[in-house]
C-alpha cells in the first residue's frame, strides 16, 4: 500500500473540482433517499406492550412480568421510562442494550449491550419502528409478533447513547493526484475521478481523522461508503444510496478496501483506490462485473467491535 503525499485545496483545485466536466475528469453522487421520520415511524402501544411490567434501571440488564403465552399479532411499543438525554434522528447511529423474552413461555433467550456483551451501534433508521424517536435514557418496551423464523418476542431496549452516523474527524489536507471528494449536506460523497492512468498500486489518503479505537484484522466495521468506477466514474454500489451504514469484517473484503481500513481509526474519512489486482482481479471492463476496474471508495469508519477469540 502506497500513501499519497498531501498537499493543500487550493482555490485554483476547488475550481479544477468545478469544471470537471469540462477536463476530462468524471464525477459521480450517490443517489440518498430522504430522511425517516423516525417518530412517525414508531409503532403504536399496544395492550400486549402496555401490560409487560419491567425490573431494573435503564442500562442494566431488565427483567420481566409477563403472562405467557402472549398473543402477538402486530408490532406493539411502549415507552416504560422517557429519558432525558439528546433526541435521536434517522442519520444518526444508536447505542443500545436489548433483553429479549420468549412471548409463549417468558423466558429470557437473549440479553446484548450491557456490561461484558458489547454490541456495534445501529442505524436510527433501522429501529424507527421499534425506538421511535425516544431520547437516549429512555428504555422502551416493544412486542414483536412471530416469523416463519422466529416465535413471537418481547424486547426491552435500553436507548443508551447516540452518535454521529458521520465521520467527524478533523479535516486532513488533500491528497495530491487522487480523486476528490466533496460531501453533501447529508454527508454523501461526491466523487470525482480524474483524467489520465490509474495508479498500478492500491493508494489511501485519510481525509478526516477521527480519534477514535483502532481497526484490527479481523474487526467487524461500521461504515458508510460510496465506491466507484476509475474507466468512468459511476457509482457501482454505495450505502449511502440504501439509506443505512453497513457492517463489514476485514478480513471478508477485498484486499485493497481490507488494507485501506486496518489501522484506522474511528470517525475517519478515508480515499482509497484500489486496482484490480488487489480488488476484482485483472480482465476486460465491462459492464456485468468489476474485473478489470481500478476501483475508488470514500469510506467513513464509524464503529469497530473485535473480532470474538
Amino acid at each position: 500500500m502506497r500513501a499519497r503525499p498531501l498537499v493543500a485545496l487550493t482555490a485554483a483545485t476547488l475550481l479544477a473540482v468545478l469544471l470537471a466536466g469540462c477536463s476530462g475528469d468524471k464525477t459521480a453522487e450517490p443517489d440518498v433517499p430522504p430522511p425517516v421520520d423516525l417518530c412517525a415511524s414508531a409503532a403504536p402501544a399496544g395492550t400486549v406492550s402496555d401490560a409487560v411490567v419491567v425490573d431494573g434501571a435503564v442500562g442494566s440488564p431488565a427483567s420481566v412480568s409477563l403472562a405467557p403465552p402472549l398473543a402477538i399479532t402486530s408490532t406493539e411499543r411502549t415507552v416504560v421510562v422517557e429519558g432525558a438525554g439528546d433526541p435521536v434522528d434517522s442519520a444518526s447511529l444508536v447505542d443500545y442494550a436489548v433483553t429479549v423474552f420468549d412471548a409463549l413461555t417468558g423466558a429470557q433467550v437473549q440479553s446484548q449491550g450491557y456490561d461484558g456483551a458489547p454490541i456495534l451501534p445501529t442505524p436510527a433508521a433501522n429501529i424507527g419502528q421499534l425506538i421511535g424517536c425516544a431520547p437516549v435514557g429512555s428504555r422502551v418496551v416493544v412486542a414483536v409478533a412471530g416469523t416463519d423464523q422466529e416465535g413471537p418476542t418481547v424486547r426491552v431496549i435500553d436507548v443508551l447513547g447516540v452518535r454521529p452516523g458521520v465521520a467527524t474527524g478533523a479535516d486532513q489536507e488533500r491528497a495530491e493526484g487522487m480523486p476528490t471528494v466533496a460531501l453533501t449536506d447529508s454527508g454523501a460523497p461526491i466523487v470525482t475521478v480524474p483524467g489520465g492512468e490509474p495508479p498500478a498500486e492500491t493508494e489511501v489518503a485519510v481525509l478526516k481523522s477521527g480519534d477514535g479505537a483502532v481497526v484490527a484484522p479481523g474487526d467487524s466495521v461500521m461504515v458508510h461508503y460510496a465506491g466507484v468506477r476509475w474507466s468512468d466514474g459511476t457509482v457501482f454500489d454505495s450505502s449511502w444510496s440504501k439509506g443505512a451504514p453497513t457492517v463489514l469484517v476485514t478480513t471478508e473484503v477485498i484486499a485493497g478496501y481490507k488494507e485501506a481500513l486496518e489501522g484506522q481509526t474511528v470517525g475517519s474519512q478515508v480515499l482509497v483506490v484500489i486496482p484490480p489486482a488487489s480488488a476484482y482481479g485483472e480482465g476486460t471492463i465491462n459492464e456485468d462485473d468489476l474485473s478489470g476496474e481500478t476501483l475508488v471508495f470514500v469510506v467513513d469508519i464509524l464503529a469497530t467491535l473485535p473480532a470474538v477469540p
